[in-house]
């Protein structure tokens, strides 16, 4: 009999270096597309027989020199067939199939201590990763009261209670720091589960936010215990977004400034956008799609973000994952921030000037998957059951210009 594991349990095995071939049952473009570090692809549908048309002998050449097989697909279906057929046909492997495929590995977590990383006493910061998609959401709290805040959480909202207990913390208030494009947020769900206030930008109505929220006006502090969070205005990826100073230490910087590049501007300020036609030029001509973002974003950063003491920590709220399923900077487990001291020396888009950037923010690259229906959804026009959730989001991160 197949036995399955955990997406967790993957990962687990992963981080400690155990030799196993993991084998991506899905087709070839979905592989492409988003797969876990070191899957190797081999197409097999959900009622495929394996001894039909040399299945085996070119399974075996694709898996090489290993003992241990491990499948995974979409949900578990096609990568659980093959597994029983292995089974059936040949005991040369001992196999296993990964319990809800890609969408089990899209809920895999890691919380990560930044306390050490930031300059400032009784200050916790705990970053929350998801390893799929490179989303950073945080547990920002105060070691003297042990009150805190979460910061952009995603839909698997008790990562973020397990992490504030873990800590010794207390949650008295969730913030989104704009509309999210590329993921379901967790916000509001996670503010009700505990009955404390939801935050987003005061501009956040004027994007048709639906969600009962709290407004953060431009500079307004939120005290937690003993700390200070100023919410900044930074638009530019959106026209909502704002960035946390916490206690003049850190800022977390959510799509405005990752750790190599910025967010993109075009998900909202797009060709067909409100945003986009009322930036009409005097002629009455169309600017470039994302061009009215793209110079609010040139702004936000060289004269808020940048005009900020180079000490402070950068925390971002994505980390590139490459289609080779890695991060592009740092680990899974690891600290990922920056300075903005290196950032303003690091990222060449930060040397450019207005009209380089621009042009060069009008080519950022493939849009996030389901982007808009994403947006319906956290604006709070667009209900969806769980499991359409999970579907919604499944795919790379393209949030990164």
């Amino acid at each position: 009999m197949v036995t399955t594991l955990s997406a967790d349990r993957l990962a687990e095995l992963q981080d400690a270096g155990e030799s196993f071939a993991l084998v991506d049952t899905r087709p070839e473009d979905s592989y492409e597309a988003w797969h876990v570090p070191d899957a190797i692809n081999f197409p097999f549908g959900p009622e495929e027989e394996l001894d039909e048309n040399g299945h085996l002998e070119s399974f075996r050449e694709t898996v090489g020199d290993t003992d241990q097989v491990i499948t995974i697909c979409a949900k578990g279906i096609s990568s659980g067939n093959l597994a029983i057929q292995l089974e059936s046909a040949t005991d040369e492997y001992e196999v296993q199939t990964v319990d809800g495929g890609m969408e089990g590995w899209s809920g895999v977590y890691d919380h990560v201590d930044l306390s050490d990383e930031i300059e400032a006493d009784g200050l916790t910061v705990v970053q929350v990763q998801r390893r799929a998609k490179g989303c950073l959401g945080y547990l920002v709290g105060c070691g003297e009261t042990g009150d805190a805040i979460v910061v952009d959480p995603t839909a698997d909202i008790d990562e973020f209670e397990i992490a504030a207990g873990n800590a010794g913390l207390s949650i008295i208030g969730v913030v989104d720091t704009h509309v999210h494009a590329d993921h379901i947020s967790g916000g509001r769900d996670l503010a009700d589960s505990l009955d404390v206030p939801y935050y987003l930008g005061a501009r956040a109505e004027e994007r048709g936010v639906e969600l009962e929220f709290t407004a953060l006006e431009r500079n307004e502090v939120l005290e937690v215990g003993s700390l200070e969070i100023k919410a900044l205005a930074t638009p530019g990826h959106t026209s909502e977004m704002i960035t946390l100073l916490v206690d003049d230490a850190a800022l977390l910087t959510a799509d405005t400034l990752h750790v190599d590049s910025t967010g993109r501007t075009e998900l909202e300020f797009n060709e067909d956008s409100e945003a986009q036609h009322a930036s009409e030029d005097s002629n009455g001509d169309s600017v470039r799609e994302g061009e009215e973002g793209a110079r609010m974003l040139y702004e936000t950063l060289h004269r808020t973000i940048l005009a900020e003491p180079e000490r402070l920590a950068v925390l971002p709220g994505h980390v590139t994952v490459t289609e080779e399923g890695e991060f592009e900077h740092g680990s899974p487990g690891e600290p990922i921030l920056t300075t903005v001291r290196t950032a303003r020396t690091g990222i060449d888009l930060l040397e450019l000037d207005e009209e380089a950037f621009v042009e060069r923010m009008a080519d950022a690259g493939e849009k996030p998957a389901n982007y808009e229906e994403i947006i319906d959804r956290n604006r709070g026009e667009l209900d969806l059951p769980p499991e359409e959730r999970v579907e919604l989001e499944m795919g790379p991160n393209n949030c990164s210009a």
